[in-house]
């Protein structure tokens, strides 16, 4: 006997998403966007239905998607960067304070929010992680963002009646 299997499909119709890009290293933050738009677009979602937010750098990327989350109009937010490695700790603490901060915005707020930032140790990777050889890491996110969302309106439908009772003495 099988369990039931709930899974989100790349179908992005009707769902509607915020981006929010670090303008720092620009030149491939940019590659990522495009990457994500494209993804969104070519599962089915509309240009009107994706909003686009610019923060200075990666490290504020969980506070600007927390922020757009709280407006309530977005299924799900896509949080883009690249950070390179350098020859200080900056890296470190940048890298890991956005992936930590994004992971808690998701999981405060209840909506999928996607880590769409390339870390690398070099320009070269990070090259090839936004649309060269590495595929793009935006695109990547996007996928995630929809198919999360997208089972979090399955989920949102299933007919709870009978957990209900359950849990009518919850107080």
């Amino acid at each position: 006997m099988q369990p039931k299997t709930h899974r989100g499909r790349l179908n992005a119709e009707g769902l509607r998403f915020a981006v929010v890009v670090s303008r720092w290293n620009d030149f491939l933050t940019s590659k990522l966007l495009l990457g994500a738009v494209e993804a969104l677009e070519s599962f089915g979602a509309k240009e009107e239905d994706i909003e686009t937010f610019m923060v200075p750098g990666a490290f504020e990327l969980p506070l600007a998607s927390k922020k757009a989350a709280q407006l309530g109009r977005f299924d799900a937010v896509i949080a883009l960067g690249v950070v390179i490695r350098g020859e200080t700790p900056h890296f470190d603490f940048v890298a890991g304070e956005a992936a930590k901060g994004i992971s808690a915005v998701a999981l405060e707020i209840g909506i999928p929010v996607t880590f769409g930032v390339v870390t690398a140790d070099n320009l070269e990777q990070a090259i090839n992680r936004c649309g060269a050889k590495a595929g793009n890491k935006g695109a990547e996110a996007a996928s995630a963002a929809v198919e999360t969302a997208e089972l979090f309106r399955q989920i949102g439908s299933l007919n709870t009646e009978g957990n209900d009772k359950a849990f009518s003495n919850v107080v």
